[in-house]
């Protein structure tokens, strides 16, 4: 099932008005959270734009989740002021900040039936019986629970929780709508699906959207914006082709997808390799000579083989073969302690299973220009 929304829908809408595009919904400024000796979130500086889907990206204990709950006003900063649509929220209670959580875990009342889970904010609010009534209708047809009312927890599917627990958040309007590794517990091919759904859902409502995730395919997939932490800091944000493109550091460019970090070392205006090959890839300023630099290049980008004039050439030892379905990665070993992923496509004319043996001598290569030197 795949929604099919054509027009935005002004009563799940965020309330507040809106600047445009560029105006803030969420801003960090110096923000530290300190848990004893421990550092959770370091210094962070970060603006959130209005109508954004903007996602944390991160492994865990990062601090992605620690910074979300202090949006959510269930962690205080040690140091800095974060602030919700330009105004500071340090001393504004939980649920007084125009905010709405979405969990892993759906978090439903067990004993009451999908009309009733998703309208239990606006009664507690004392909303009109007939405002509630109409909200609740929306907010199921904007998820595409109409018809499922009267089911109970119980009687759905994780997905169709999920949707439960997305239209209880959205019916309440809030200005940022905080998600919380929200499709973690589903499987595979539906937490794809949900991908799909969340994003057409956020660009229909112009909802804010902050989302904690440590799974790249999925922030890519997406995302407005990628902020990648690591250790508690922002190590790099941006679009995601960016993010993925153009790693800045060589974390970023190792926990963004598969990329071949290669060792190497700086000559002048061009690197050498620890395995003997020199070239000149494009070299970030402040290079200097005899710097130790990493060469990074995506698996999607190195030929076997079939090299063309220019490319930088390695030869090295088949040493394994992972099958992908439409892709399969063929592992080289180079030297001692240096691999190298090649990404190889299955087609209905070639399997890279077919070519590629274990054990067989291959050369390898790539263009220059896509080999990214980082330090």
């Amino acid at each position: 099932m795949t929604a099919d929304h054509t027009t935005t829908d002004p009563s799940i809408q965020a309330t507040g008005g809106s600047d445009g595009a560029g105006s803030e919904a969420i801003r960090f400024e110096g923000v530290t959270k300190r848990f004893g000796a421990t550092v959770a979130v370091d210094d962070l500086n970060l603006t959130i734009r209005r109508g954004e889907f903007f996602s944390l990206l991160g492994p865990s204990g990062c601090g992605k989740t620690t910074t979300l709950r202090m949006v959510a006003g269930f962690e205080q900063p040690t140091e800095g002021s974060v602030y919700l649509e330009g105004e500071p929220v340090d001393e504004v209670p939980p649920y007084s900040r125009n905010v709405n959580t979405v969990f892993q875990s759906y978090a439903l009342f067990e004993h009451l039936d999908v009309e009733r889970n998703v309208a239990f904010g606006l009664k507690r609010r004392k909303v009109p019986g007939d405002e509630i009534r109409s909200r609740v209708a929306d907010a199921l047809e904007l998820v595409q629970l109409t018809g499922r009312e009267r089911a109970k927890p119980r009687q759905l599917s994780g997905g169709q929780m999920q949707r439960v627990a997305l239209a209880r958040a959205l019916v309440n309007r809030p200005a940022v709508l905080l998600l919380d590794e929200p499709l973690g517990a589903l499987d595979l091919k539906l937490r794809k699906q949900m991908q799909v759904e969340l994003k057409e859902i956020q660009r229909e409502v112009g909802i804010t959207f902050l989302y904690v995730t440590h799974d790249q395919e999925e922030a890519l997939a997406m995302s407005d914006r990628i902020a990648v932490m690591d250790e508690g800091a922002v190590q790099q944000f941006g679009p995601p082709e960016e993010i993925y493109e153009s790693p800045q550091k060589p974390f970023v460019a190792g926990f963004i997808g598969v990329s071949n970090l290669l060792p190497a070392t700086v000559e002048g205006a061009a690197v050498r390799l620890k395995t003997g090959q020199l070239f000149t890839p494009p070299l970030p300023e402040g290079c200097e000579e005899g710097a130790s630099v990493f060469c990074s290049v995506r698996p999607e980008k190195i030929f076997l083989d079939d090299l063309e004039d220019g490319m930088v050439s390695v030869e090295g030892e088949i040493v394994e073969r992972i099958y992908l379905g439409t892709t399969t990665q063929v592992i080289v070993q180079l030297a001692p302690d240096v691999r190298v992923v090649a990404l190889e496509q299955n087609t209905a004319r070639s399997r890279a299973d077919d070519r590629w043996e274990i054990g067989m001598r291959v050369r390898l290569g790539w263009h220059p220009e896509h080999a990214l030197v980082l330090r």
